[in-house]
């Protein structure tokens, strides 16, 4: 996924959750939760072994 790092915009591996409220209405959250590896090349997303989080927005298409 293109990812902005400090040098600019790198691919990076990532995990993307999205959010979804179901009730009487069903809506997309307008953010979600990004964990992405921050070494390029690596698989490791998860924060206590050397991965991190963005921001994320989720806007309708």
């Amino acid at each position: 996924c293109p990812t902005f790092v400090e040098n600019g915009i790198a691919p990076r591996h990532i995990d993307l959750r999205p959010f979804v409220l179901s009730g009487k209405e069903t809506r997309l959250v307008p953010g979600g939760l990004t964990r992405v590896a921050l070494k390029e090349g690596s698989l490791v997303v998860n924060s206590s072994q050397g991965g991190g989080t963005k921001d994320t927005w989720v806007v309708e298409g």
